[in-house]
């Protein structure tokens, strides 16, 4: 059962007395709801924007597989969290619900309201752990749907490692176009460092590929027939 963070905030109000002046509590109490509206869309994650300039820019991913493939590792963490956070809200209830339990076999006064605190701590993470999971699977829809927005048919979807090279390439080319007379040393070391690799790969691969072929067009085609 979800319980609203304003019924929190209210059930701690009498509390807060032991903390703020009279003139600061009146004042917590009188902003209660705006206190609640605050919480409630406070930001948690990345919104949609941020998603879009910041994590798939052009720079760093600069075809759709290599920001399909992304939205993918984007969207696997955030299912994750949920579900480990799943995890921990259901030991959370069940440690509210000892909690009752105890509280109501404790005899001693002052055991009881060191009890009662325990439970209205786990009662917040509760909801905090609400929150926390609405954000979570907001980012996880997200990510779905960037992913049908870059998935244009043209790379594969199965196997991650396929768009790779053409990727990294237009990568290191984004980079190379940054270097200036003043760029440091190491830093062009590991841009031009990358890009020769990437060459040599290209034509190591492209070899590959033409040996392949050419044992292919080079193996005996199997005659049938008497022989002579």
């Amino acid at each position: 059962m979800k319980k609203d963070v304003k019924e929190v905030i209210q059930d701690e109000e009498i509390h807060l007395n032991n903390l703020l002046d009279p003139q600061d509590l009146t004042d917590f109490k009188g902003m209660v709801d705006e206190l609640r509206d605050t919480w409630t869309k406070k930001q948690m994650f990345r919104t949609k924007t941020e998603m879009e300039f910041s994590v798939l820019n052009d720079a760093k991913y600069p075809t759709n597989a290599a920001k399909y493939w992304q939205c993918v590792r984007e969207q696997n963490t955030h299912m994750e969290n949920l579900m480990q956070l799943s995890f921990d809200a259901r030991k959370n209830d069940i440690e509210i619900k000892q909690k009752e339990k105890e509280l109501e076999e404790e005899k001693d006064e002052f055991k009881k309201e060191l009890i009662q605190v325990e439970i209205d701590q786990k009662i917040y993470s509760k909801a905090t752990m609400q929150l926390v999971a609405a954000h979570r699977m907001r980012e996880v829809t997200e990510w779905s749907n960037f992913k049908k927005i870059y998935n244009d048919g043209t790379f594969d979807d199965k196997n991650v490692d396929t768009h790779q090279l053409l990727s990294y390439k237009k990568i290191m080319k984004n980079r190379q176009n940054t270097l200036t007379p003043g760029s440091s040393q190491p830093e062009v070391f590991n841009v031009l460092g990358q890009m020769q690799s990437i060459e040599r790969i290209e034509e190591e691969r492209k070899a590959l590929g033409h040996e392949s072929k050419k044992a292919i067009s080079e193996t005996p085609k199997p005659t049938y027939g008497k022989q002579g």
